[in-house]
C-alpha cells in the first residue's frame, strides 16, 4: 500500500468531520461524522444514524450530501470516531461502494505511520467493480485492471 504525508487540506478535512461528530453525535454507540472534499475543495459532511438494523455509516451519508448537491467528482474522505478516537478506517460496505462509485478517491486513515492519505483501491485489492452501465465486472487477474 501506498500511503502520502497529509496535506493542510487533508488537516482541515479531519477537522470538520470531527466537528461533524461533536455537534451531530447522539452519544449511542460508535458515532463518526465523515467530510468529503469534490474536486472543487468544497467540503460535505455527514453523521452515522447508529441502528441495530445497521444504519447508514457516516461515510454514506456525506457521499449523498454531495450527490445531493450534484457533485459527482469527490477527491478524499474521512471518517472521525466520537469521544476523540480520532480518524478511523472504512467498513468493507464503505470501500466497495467508495471504490465503484469514486475509484481515484483518496482515503484518510490510521496507519502505523499515523494517519495517512491511501487511494481506495489500495484498501481492497483485487476487488471487483460495479458500475451504473455494465454492472459487476469480476476480477479476471490483473490488479490493475479495475
Amino acid at each position: 500500500m501506498i500511503t502520502r504525508d497529509l496535506t493542510a487540506e487533508d488537516l482541515d478535512l479531519i477537522e470538520h468531520a470531527r466537528r461533524i461528530v461533536e455537534r451531530g453525535g447522539d452519544g449511542s454507540v460508535h458515532t463518526v461524522g465523515s467530510a468529503v472534499r469534490d474536486r472543487e475543495g468544497r467540503v460535505h459532511g455527514g453523521v452515522n444514524l447508529y441502528h441495530f438494523t445497521g444504519g447508514p455509516c457516516a461515510e454514506l451519508v456525506a457521499l449523498g450530501q454531495a450527490a445531493a448537491q450534484g457533485v459527482r467528482e469527490l477527491v478524499t474522505i474521512v471518517a472521525v470516531g466520537d469521544e476523540g478516537r480520532g480518524p478511523i478506517a472504512p467498513c468493507g460496505r464503505c470501500r466497495q461502494i467508495l471504490s465503484d462509485y469514486h475509484p481515484d478517491i483518496r482515503v484518510l486513515l490510521p496507519t502505523g505511520d499515523g494517519v495517512r492519505s491511501v487511494r481506495i483501491t489500495d484498501l481492497i485489492p483485487l476487488n471487483g467493480r460495479w458500475d451504473m452501465d455494465t454492472g459487476t465486472r469480476p476480477f479476471t487477474g490483473s490488479p490493475d485492471e479495475n
